[in-house]
């Protein structure tokens, strides 16, 4: 019997969302908006540059999805079928927590689709994984994301000093979190 809530790969739903593994067949969807300078602007890793970068990344996340201690998922939009995202859940099995992160296409920011996939998963890791916190980090000034986290339900706890490697750069970063009964109580 197996007891991994990550074999099979879960495949969450939303309204306008579906999460699920990455297909090789993800390649020109993930380079269309991994490409884009202004979404990496805040985050730890540069845009793509070539097909051959984001070929590395889907197989970098196919790879950790096998080891089944967490999960990245691509963010389908129902209403094209296209991938428009990453959402993932870096598990933390013996402590009952995990961590956060996501990045959406330009496209797509400012609709409520990060939310919705955040809850899809933060309900994923407390109801599935047993969860008693879950935390995310972000550059402090991407108030797009901190926004995202606090309409997810998340509570600033503070700013980690030069805690964060981005692009070359010791960083601080933003850290909030969500504990189940904080979640539960949002009755989501």
């Amino acid at each position: 019997m197996n007891n991994n809530p990550f074999s099979p790969f879960p495949v969450l739903e939303t309204d306008r969302l579906i999460l699920r593994n990455v297909e090789k067949t993800d390649l020109q969807d993930i380079f269309g908006y991994a490409s884009d300078p202004n979404l990496t602007t805040y985050l730890t890793w540069r845009a793509h540059q070539t097909l051959a970068d984001t070929e590395g990344f889907l197989e970098f996340i196919l790879a950790s999805n096998e080891r089944h201690m967490g999960a990245t998922w691509v963010i389908v939009w129902k209403e094209n079928n296209r991938v428009i995202g990453t959402i993932d859940l870096a598990w933390n099995q013996k402590h009952y927590s995990a961590e956060l992160a996501y990045a959406l296409s330009k496209k797509y920011w400012r609709k409520g689709i990060g939310t919705e996939a955040a809850k899809a998963v933060l309900t994923f890791g407390f109801e599935k994984l047993k969860l008693e916190r879950i935390q995310a980090r972000c550059h402090p000034d991407n108030m797009a994301s901190y926004k995202l986290m606090e309409k997810s339900g998340m509570t600033y706890e503070g700013t980690l000093r030069k805690s964060m490697q981005r692009k070359g750069n010791q960083e601080d970063a933003k850290i909030y979190s969500i504990l189940k009964d904080e979640f539960k109580a949002l009755n989501i």
